[in-house]
């Protein structure tokens, strides 16, 4: 299992109409091969800031699976725009529970 975590930095004033924006998207991702789950969190100190995490069955299942379907040119026209800077994302591996 590999975890994906990306923070996000969504542009002041558009925090609602993201969050709504995810929920559609989130349809997207689920329905991708390899995909586990996700979630989405706000940031309680920052406005506009949230982490997202991603559980992939393997890392090429979201590199090459998602990142390179036509699913993910959706995903960035319904998301993308929302965000400045555009966000890091990184890939971690569990070493023990």
């Amino acid at each position: 299992m590999i975890l994906e975590a990306v923070m996000l930095q969504v542009k002041q004033g558009m925090e609602e109409e993201y969050e709504e924006a995810f929920r559609e998207a989130s349809k997207i991702i689920s329905a991708m091969r390899g995909y586990l789950s996700h979630e989405l969190q706000r940031c309680m100190e920052v406005k506009g800031k949230y982490l997202l995490l991603v559980k992939w069955e393997t890392l090429e299942d979201h590199t090459v699976g998602f990142r390179q379907s036509k699913e993910y040119q959706e995903w960035k026209k319904q998301l993308h725009h929302f965000y400045d800077p555009f966000p890091t994302v990184e890939h971690f591996e569990k070493v023990f529970l």
